[in-house]
């Protein structure tokens, strides 16, 4: 079943954010835009380049209303000390949460159950709690963040104008498409 239109599903989880341990829950969401990046492990090989590039947009998906939350099934004490000790995650100012006991990651549906750990999926979730985009990848393949931002501002400019749709590789600014009768065939 897709977990597109679904509201996120209740949890509550310890998190790593600016030096301090925080509570987290699926309340956190609304109100605002949230990206959730979820990846397999700390002290990793992928996981800290993809966690860098997501903090090198992190100040343009802030502008956006967009708040990040990484998550592993790592706890938020092992987030503290990789954060500590990785000069990639050193630079990391978004929230990591520790998911140990794996419901955020059974919640988004990407728990790897045998393995204990979490595929890399990336999800938009748009103000109201409800999942706007899913993005899922084998373990080897790393994301780009840069894309997510495009994404993020199609879900955005789609949710500000009912009945407008944004075609294959739309940008700010582009042009978007009126679904209609009057377009069946055309394109």
């Amino acid at each position: 079943m897709s977990l597109i239109g679904t509201e996120v599903q209740p949890f509550k989880a310890q998190a790593f954010h600016k030096g301090q341990f925080v509570e987290v829950t699926e309340q956190s969401f609304k109100g605002q835009w949230s990206v959730v990046c979820f990846y397999p492990a700390d002290f990793t090989f992928v996981c800290p380049t993809e966690l860098e590039d997501l903090q090198n947009q992190y100040a343009t998906l802030k502008q956006l209303g967009c708040e990040v939350y990484s998550v592993s099934t790592d706890t938020h004490f092992t987030h503290k000390a990789w954060h500590e000790t990785s000069p990639a995650i050193g630079k990391v100012e978004y929230i990591m949460i520790g998911d140990p006991s794996h419901t955020v990651s059974r919640n988004f549906d990407v728990l790897i159950e045998e393995a204990g750990l979490a595929d890399r999926g990336t999800f938009i979730v748009d103000p109201d709690g409800v999942i706007q985009t899913v993005e899922i990848t084998a373990g080897g393949i790393g994301r780009d963040a840069s894309a997510l931002v495009n994404k993020l501002k199609a879900a955005q400019y789609v949710r500000n104008n009912p009945g407008e749709v944004c075609p294959a590789k739309w940008q700010e600014g582009g042009e978007t498409l009126k679904p209609s009768l009057d377009l069946v065939g055309k394109i």
